[in-house]
Protein backbone atom coordinates (compact mmCIF):
# COMPACT_ATOMS: atom_id res chain seq x y z
CA UNK A 1 0.00 0.00 0.00
CA UNK A 2 2.74 2.24 0.89
CA UNK A 3 4.39 1.86 -2.78
CA UNK A 4 0.45 3.12 -3.96
CA UNK A 5 0.62 5.97 -2.05
CA UNK A 6 4.28 6.97 -3.48
CA UNK A 7 3.01 6.27 -7.03
CA UNK A 8 0.12 8.40 -6.27
CA UNK A 9 2.14 11.33 -4.95
CA UNK A 10 4.16 11.33 -7.21
CA UNK A 11 1.46 11.87 -10.01
CA UNK A 12 -0.09 14.48 -8.09
CA UNK A 13 3.50 16.42 -7.92
CA UNK A 14 3.94 15.39 -11.22
CA UNK A 15 0.27 16.74 -12.72
CA UNK A 16 0.57 19.74 -10.82
CA UNK A 17 4.01 20.85 -12.09
CA UNK A 18 2.86 19.76 -16.07
CA UNK A 19 -0.62 21.06 -15.85
CA UNK A 20 -0.13 23.64 -18.44
CA UNK A 21 0.77 20.81 -20.81
CA UNK A 22 -1.46 18.05 -19.78
CA UNK A 23 -4.64 19.44 -19.93
CA UNK A 24 -4.00 20.80 -23.44
CA UNK A 25 -2.85 17.08 -24.44
CA UNK A 26 -5.83 15.67 -22.54
CA UNK A 27 -8.28 17.24 -24.33
CA UNK A 28 -7.11 17.07 -27.45
CA UNK A 29 -7.05 13.46 -26.85
CA UNK A 30 -10.71 13.99 -26.04
CA UNK A 31 -11.69 15.92 -28.61
CA UNK A 32 -10.07 13.68 -31.22
CA UNK A 33 -11.84 10.62 -29.94
CA UNK A 34 -15.17 12.16 -29.62
CA UNK A 35 -14.95 13.58 -33.68
CA UNK A 36 -13.99 10.31 -34.77
CA UNK A 37 -16.26 8.26 -32.62
CA UNK A 38 -18.81 10.58 -34.50
CA UNK A 39 -17.42 10.16 -37.84
CA UNK A 40 -17.90 6.42 -37.41
CA UNK A 41 -21.37 6.26 -36.47
CA UNK A 42 -22.42 8.88 -38.89
CA UNK A 43 -20.14 9.44 -41.86
CA UNK A 44 -22.62 10.65 -44.24
CA UNK A 45 -20.80 14.49 -44.96
CA UNK A 46 -17.48 13.13 -46.93
CA UNK A 47 -15.84 16.56 -45.63
CA UNK A 48 -16.09 15.89 -42.01
CA UNK A 49 -15.58 11.94 -42.46
CA UNK A 50 -11.53 13.04 -42.90
CA UNK A 51 -8.37 12.73 -40.43
CA UNK A 52 -7.47 16.06 -41.02
CA UNK A 53 -10.07 17.89 -40.54
CA UNK A 54 -10.38 15.58 -37.29
CA UNK A 55 -7.17 16.55 -35.94
CA UNK A 56 -7.34 20.21 -36.54
CA UNK A 57 -10.65 20.63 -34.44
CA UNK A 58 -9.14 18.57 -31.97
CA UNK A 59 -6.16 20.80 -31.98
CA UNK A 60 -8.80 23.98 -31.84
CA UNK A 61 -10.53 21.98 -28.50
CA UNK A 62 -6.96 21.96 -26.77
CA UNK A 63 -6.72 25.61 -26.21
CA UNK A 64 -10.21 26.44 -25.85
CA UNK A 65 -12.33 25.50 -22.68
CA UNK A 66 -13.92 22.22 -22.25
CA UNK A 67 -17.38 23.06 -23.40
CA UNK A 68 -15.91 23.73 -26.58
CA UNK A 69 -15.29 19.98 -27.32
CA UNK A 70 -19.28 19.97 -26.71
CA UNK A 71 -20.01 22.65 -29.29
CA UNK A 72 -17.72 21.13 -31.64
CA UNK A 73 -19.27 17.79 -31.25
CA UNK A 74 -22.94 18.70 -31.89
CA UNK A 75 -22.00 20.53 -34.95
CA UNK A 76 -20.25 17.77 -36.64
CA UNK A 77 -23.67 15.35 -35.90
CA UNK A 78 -25.66 17.79 -37.01
CA UNK A 79 -23.37 18.32 -40.49
CA UNK A 80 -23.24 14.84 -40.80
CA UNK A 81 -27.55 14.66 -40.45
CA UNK A 82 -27.95 17.59 -42.95
CA UNK A 83 -26.08 15.54 -45.59
CA UNK A 84 -28.30 12.66 -44.28
CA UNK A 85 -31.55 15.17 -44.78
CA UNK A 86 -32.91 17.92 -43.88
CA UNK A 87 -35.20 17.00 -41.52
CA UNK A 88 -33.08 14.82 -39.87
CA UNK A 89 -30.69 18.18 -38.88
CA UNK A 90 -34.25 19.93 -38.06
CA UNK A 91 -35.01 17.13 -35.46
CA UNK A 92 -31.69 17.06 -34.15
CA UNK A 93 -31.34 20.88 -33.76
CA UNK A 94 -34.68 20.81 -32.05
CA UNK A 95 -33.33 18.01 -29.64
CA UNK A 96 -29.81 19.79 -29.51
CA UNK A 97 -31.65 23.14 -28.19
CA UNK A 98 -33.52 21.93 -25.64
CA UNK A 99 -30.49 20.15 -24.07
CA UNK A 100 -28.42 23.30 -24.61
CA UNK A 101 -31.20 25.16 -22.17
CA UNK A 102 -31.12 22.70 -19.49
CA UNK A 103 -27.35 22.00 -19.44
CA UNK A 104 -26.73 25.27 -19.02
CA UNK A 105 -29.12 26.11 -16.59
CA UNK A 106 -28.13 23.60 -14.26
CA UNK A 107 -25.14 21.38 -15.25
CA UNK A 108 -23.07 23.78 -17.24
CA UNK A 109 -20.09 22.48 -15.12
CA UNK A 110 -20.02 19.23 -16.29
CA UNK A 111 -19.91 19.72 -19.85
CA UNK A 112 -17.58 16.45 -20.33
CA UNK A 113 -20.50 14.52 -19.35
CA UNK A 114 -22.48 14.86 -22.07
CA UNK A 115 -19.41 13.82 -24.88
CA UNK A 116 -18.31 10.91 -22.62
CA UNK A 117 -21.82 9.40 -22.08
CA UNK A 118 -22.26 8.62 -25.56
CA UNK A 119 -18.46 7.56 -26.17
CA UNK A 120 -19.14 5.39 -23.64
CA UNK A 121 -22.50 4.17 -24.57
CA UNK A 122 -20.61 3.36 -28.44
CA UNK A 123 -17.91 1.15 -26.52
CA UNK A 124 -20.46 -0.80 -24.68
CA UNK A 125 -19.84 0.40 -21.06
CA UNK A 126 -21.90 3.14 -20.63
CA UNK A 127 -22.70 1.57 -16.89
CA UNK A 128 -19.25 3.71 -15.60
CA UNK A 129 -20.62 6.83 -15.98
CA UNK A 130 -23.99 6.72 -13.35
CA UNK A 131 -21.24 5.69 -10.82
CA UNK A 132 -18.59 7.76 -11.48
CA UNK A 133 -20.74 10.77 -11.68
CA UNK A 134 -22.31 10.51 -8.23
CA UNK A 135 -18.68 9.94 -6.23
CA UNK A 136 -16.91 12.83 -8.17
CA UNK A 137 -20.42 15.86 -8.98
CA UNK A 138 -23.52 16.55 -7.49
CA UNK A 139 -26.91 15.85 -8.03
CA UNK A 140 -27.24 18.27 -10.52
CA UNK A 141 -24.91 16.22 -12.48
CA UNK A 142 -28.32 13.86 -13.55
CA UNK A 143 -29.06 16.65 -15.91
CA UNK A 144 -26.01 16.18 -18.15
CA UNK A 145 -25.86 12.44 -17.82
CA UNK A 146 -29.30 12.52 -19.03
CA UNK A 147 -28.40 14.81 -22.04
CA UNK A 148 -25.70 12.14 -22.72
CA UNK A 149 -27.83 9.54 -23.00
CA UNK A 150 -30.53 11.02 -25.37
CA UNK A 151 -27.77 12.25 -27.83
CA UNK A 152 -26.52 8.48 -27.54
CA UNK A 153 -30.46 7.32 -28.74
CA UNK A 154 -30.73 10.39 -30.98
CA UNK A 155 -27.91 9.37 -33.18
CA UNK A 156 -28.63 5.89 -32.97
CA UNK A 157 -32.14 6.49 -33.85
CA UNK A 158 -30.71 8.75 -36.96
CA UNK A 159 -28.36 5.76 -37.98
CA UNK A 160 -30.89 3.33 -37.78
CA UNK A 161 -33.36 5.56 -40.25
CA UNK A 162 -30.67 6.10 -42.48
CA UNK A 163 -31.84 3.82 -44.71
CA UNK A 164 -35.60 4.34 -44.66
CA UNK A 165 -34.63 7.96 -45.28
CA UNK A 166 -33.06 7.79 -48.37
CA UNK A 167 -35.89 5.49 -49.67
CA UNK A 168 -38.07 8.17 -49.29
CA UNK A 169 -38.53 10.89 -51.96
CA UNK A 170 -37.84 14.61 -51.04
CA UNK A 171 -41.37 14.98 -50.63
CA UNK A 172 -42.06 12.55 -47.87
CA UNK A 173 -41.29 15.28 -45.05
CA UNK A 174 -43.76 15.00 -42.74
CA UNK A 175 -42.99 10.72 -43.01
CA UNK A 176 -39.12 11.67 -42.39
CA UNK A 177 -39.95 13.81 -39.32
CA UNK A 178 -42.32 11.38 -38.26
CA UNK A 179 -40.14 8.61 -38.45
CA UNK A 180 -36.81 10.01 -36.74
CA UNK A 181 -39.73 11.70 -33.58
CA UNK A 182 -41.11 8.59 -32.87
CA UNK A 183 -37.93 6.39 -32.66
CA UNK A 184 -36.97 8.72 -30.79
CA UNK A 185 -39.97 9.16 -28.34
CA UNK A 186 -41.29 5.99 -28.24
CA UNK A 187 -37.87 4.71 -26.88
CA UNK A 188 -38.52 3.06 -23.99
CA UNK A 189 -34.62 1.85 -23.98
CA UNK A 190 -34.18 5.47 -23.32
CA UNK A 191 -36.38 5.97 -21.03
CA UNK A 192 -35.44 3.19 -18.53
CA UNK A 193 -31.80 4.21 -19.39
CA UNK A 194 -32.54 7.72 -17.99
CA UNK A 195 -34.44 6.48 -15.33
CA UNK A 196 -31.69 4.09 -13.99
CA UNK A 197 -28.88 6.51 -14.64
CA UNK A 198 -30.48 8.93 -12.83
CA UNK A 199 -31.95 6.81 -9.65
CA UNK A 200 -28.17 5.66 -9.85
CA UNK A 201 -26.42 9.03 -9.48
CA UNK A 202 -28.65 10.08 -6.45
CA UNK A 203 -28.23 7.15 -4.39
CA UNK A 204 -24.42 7.09 -4.96
CA UNK A 205 -24.12 10.48 -4.15
CA UNK A 206 -26.37 10.56 -0.94
CA UNK A 207 -24.20 7.67 0.12
CA UNK A 208 -21.24 8.37 -0.38
CA UNK A 209 -21.81 11.48 1.76
CA UNK A 210 -22.86 9.68 4.99
CA UNK A 211 -20.79 9.87 7.97
CA UNK A 212 -20.16 5.94 8.13
CA UNK A 213 -17.15 3.82 7.66
CA UNK A 214 -16.47 2.79 4.10
CA UNK A 215 -19.34 5.12 2.78
CA UNK A 216 -17.68 5.63 -0.61
CA UNK A 217 -17.55 1.71 -1.30
CA UNK A 218 -21.31 1.11 0.08
CA UNK A 219 -22.16 4.08 -2.33
CA UNK A 220 -20.37 2.19 -5.53
CA UNK A 221 -21.56 -1.14 -4.41
CA UNK A 222 -25.29 0.14 -3.73
CA UNK A 223 -25.01 2.36 -6.90
CA UNK A 224 -24.23 -0.67 -9.20
CA UNK A 225 -26.58 -2.80 -7.55
CA UNK A 226 -29.70 -0.71 -8.04
CA UNK A 227 -28.48 0.18 -11.45
CA UNK A 228 -28.41 -3.16 -12.54
CA UNK A 229 -31.87 -4.07 -10.98
CA UNK A 230 -33.99 -1.27 -12.59
CA UNK A 231 -32.81 -2.36 -15.90
CA UNK A 232 -33.75 -5.62 -15.32
CA UNK A 233 -37.29 -4.07 -14.22
CA UNK A 234 -37.12 -2.36 -17.49
CA UNK A 235 -36.35 -5.46 -19.17
CA UNK A 236 -39.26 -7.11 -17.65
CA UNK A 237 -41.95 -5.01 -18.11
CA UNK A 238 -41.26 -3.03 -21.38
CA UNK A 239 -39.42 -5.92 -23.48
CA UNK A 240 -35.93 -3.77 -24.32
CA UNK A 241 -34.10 -6.81 -24.81
CA UNK A 242 -31.10 -5.47 -22.65
CA UNK A 243 -28.24 -8.16 -22.40
CA UNK A 244 -27.65 -9.49 -19.05
CA UNK A 245 -24.09 -10.72 -19.25
CA UNK A 246 -23.25 -6.64 -20.66
CA UNK A 247 -24.67 -5.20 -17.46
CA UNK A 248 -23.35 -7.33 -14.91
CA UNK A 249 -19.69 -6.56 -16.84
CA UNK A 250 -20.11 -3.20 -17.74
CA UNK A 251 -20.93 -2.63 -13.77
CA UNK A 252 -18.33 -5.26 -12.41
CA UNK A 253 -15.57 -2.61 -15.20
CA UNK A 254 -17.87 0.60 -13.33
CA UNK A 255 -16.44 -0.56 -9.94
CA UNK A 256 -13.38 -0.94 -10.98
CA UNK A 257 -12.80 2.63 -11.96
CA UNK A 258 -14.82 3.89 -8.74
CA UNK A 259 -12.11 2.25 -6.77
CA UNK A 260 -9.37 4.21 -8.73
CA UNK A 261 -11.19 7.41 -8.28
CA UNK A 262 -11.95 6.26 -4.74
CA UNK A 263 -7.88 6.08 -4.78
CA UNK A 264 -7.20 9.50 -6.07
CA UNK A 265 -10.11 11.47 -4.23
CA UNK A 266 -10.76 9.92 -1.02
CA UNK A 267 -8.15 7.64 0.07
CA UNK A 268 -8.85 7.45 4.08
CA UNK A 269 -7.44 5.36 7.14
CA UNK A 270 -10.62 3.98 8.82
CA UNK A 271 -8.28 2.25 11.51
CA UNK A 272 -7.14 5.90 12.59
CA UNK A 273 -10.59 7.45 13.09
CA UNK A 274 -11.17 10.20 15.97
CA UNK A 275 -14.07 11.20 17.67
CA UNK A 276 -14.17 14.84 19.31
CA UNK A 277 -16.73 16.61 21.08
CA UNK A 278 -16.50 20.78 22.40
CA UNK A 279 -18.42 23.17 23.32
CA UNK A 280 -19.27 26.87 23.03
CA UNK A 281 -21.42 28.92 24.94
CA UNK A 282 -25.04 28.57 22.40
CA UNK A 283 -23.85 24.16 20.90
CA UNK A 284 -22.12 20.97 21.13
CA UNK A 285 -19.91 19.56 18.60
CA UNK A 286 -19.74 16.10 17.89
CA UNK A 287 -17.32 16.02 15.26
CA UNK A 288 -15.49 12.49 13.80
CA UNK A 289 -12.35 12.84 11.85
CA UNK A 290 -10.98 10.42 9.57
CA UNK A 291 -7.32 11.02 8.62
CA UNK A 292 -6.13 10.98 5.05
CA UNK A 293 -3.78 8.25 3.61
CA UNK A 294 -0.79 9.97 3.10
CA UNK A 295 3.19 9.06 2.71
CA UNK A 296 6.11 11.42 3.32
CA UNK A 297 8.11 11.67 -0.46
CA UNK A 298 11.82 10.04 0.67
CA UNK A 299 13.80 12.79 -0.04
CA UNK A 300 17.34 13.03 0.59
CA UNK A 301 19.92 16.69 1.30
CA UNK A 302 23.85 16.36 2.05
CA UNK A 303 24.86 19.24 3.35
CA UNK A 304 29.01 19.55 3.59
CA UNK A 305 30.48 21.87 6.01
CA UNK A 306 33.85 23.15 5.37
CA UNK A 307 36.11 21.75 8.80
CA UNK A 308 37.12 24.23 11.20
CA UNK A 309 40.42 23.01 12.79
CA UNK A 310 41.74 23.91 16.12
CA UNK A 311 44.71 23.47 17.95
CA UNK A 312 43.41 20.26 20.13
CA UNK A 313 42.56 18.73 16.92
CA UNK A 314 45.10 17.13 14.78
CA UNK A 315 43.29 16.15 11.48
CA UNK A 316 39.90 16.76 9.52
CA UNK A 317 36.88 16.13 10.57
CA UNK A 318 34.00 15.66 7.64
CA UNK A 319 30.66 15.70 9.03
CA UNK A 320 28.12 14.52 6.40
CA UNK A 321 24.16 15.16 7.31
CA UNK A 322 21.28 12.98 5.40
CA UNK A 323 17.48 14.21 5.45
CA UNK A 324 14.67 13.07 4.43
CA UNK A 325 13.41 9.43 5.46
CA UNK A 326 16.21 7.85 7.44
CA UNK A 327 18.44 10.54 8.70
CA UNK A 328 22.04 10.06 10.54
CA UNK A 329 24.95 11.96 11.60
CA UNK A 330 28.53 10.37 10.44
CA UNK A 331 31.73 11.79 11.70
CA UNK A 332 35.63 11.25 11.54
CA UNK A 333 38.46 12.64 13.05
CA UNK A 334 42.57 11.81 13.60
CA UNK A 335 43.89 12.88 16.59
CA UNK A 336 48.42 13.19 16.47
CA UNK A 337 49.13 15.14 19.54
CA UNK A 338 49.42 18.71 18.29
CA UNK A 339 48.83 20.10 15.28
CA UNK A 340 52.02 21.73 13.46
CA UNK A 341 49.90 23.47 11.09
CA UNK A 342 49.62 26.98 11.08
CA UNK A 343 46.98 27.86 8.37
CA UNK A 344 46.09 26.47 5.64
CA UNK A 345 42.88 26.55 2.31
CA UNK A 346 40.54 24.48 2.06
CA UNK A 347 40.51 22.08 -0.43
CA UNK A 348 37.18 19.93 -1.38
CA UNK A 349 37.95 16.72 -3.21
CA UNK A 350 34.01 15.39 -4.06
CA UNK A 351 31.65 15.40 -1.16
CA UNK A 352 34.84 15.64 1.34
CA UNK A 353 36.42 18.55 2.46
CA UNK A 354 40.18 18.72 3.60
CA UNK A 355 42.49 21.21 5.03
CA UNK A 356 46.30 21.73 2.89
CA UNK A 357 48.70 20.86 5.25
CA UNK A 358 51.50 22.23 3.44
CA UNK A 359 49.80 25.50 3.11
CA UNK A 360 52.16 28.36 4.61
CA UNK A 361 55.07 26.00 5.86
CA UNK A 362 58.38 27.30 5.93
CA UNK A 363 61.46 25.36 5.35
CA UNK A 364 62.25 25.02 8.91
CA UNK A 365 58.80 23.88 10.06
CA UNK A 366 59.22 21.49 7.40
CA UNK A 367 62.68 19.76 8.65
CA UNK A 368 61.36 20.39 12.58
CA UNK A 369 58.06 18.31 12.53
CA UNK A 370 59.36 16.01 9.49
Amino acid sequence: MTDLLEIREKIKILYSKYEFLILPVVKFVLAFVVLLSLNNRLGYMGQLDNIAVVLITGLMCSFLPSGFIVLFAAVFSLLHMYALSVEAALVGFGVYLVMFLLFFRFGSKDSLVVVLTPLLFAWKIPYVIPIAVGLVCGPVSVVPVGCGVITHYLLKTVADSASAINTLGEEDISAKLRMIIDGLVKNREMVVMIAAFAVTVLTVYLIRRLAVDHAWTIAMAAGALLDVVILLIGDLLYDINISLGGVLLGSLLALAVAKVIEFFRFCVDYSRTERVQFEDDEYYYYVKAVPKMAVAMSTKTVKRINPQRSRGDGGNRVTTERTGGTSGRYGASKTAGRSPYRGGRSVTIGSVSQEDPFEDLSEDDFDDNY
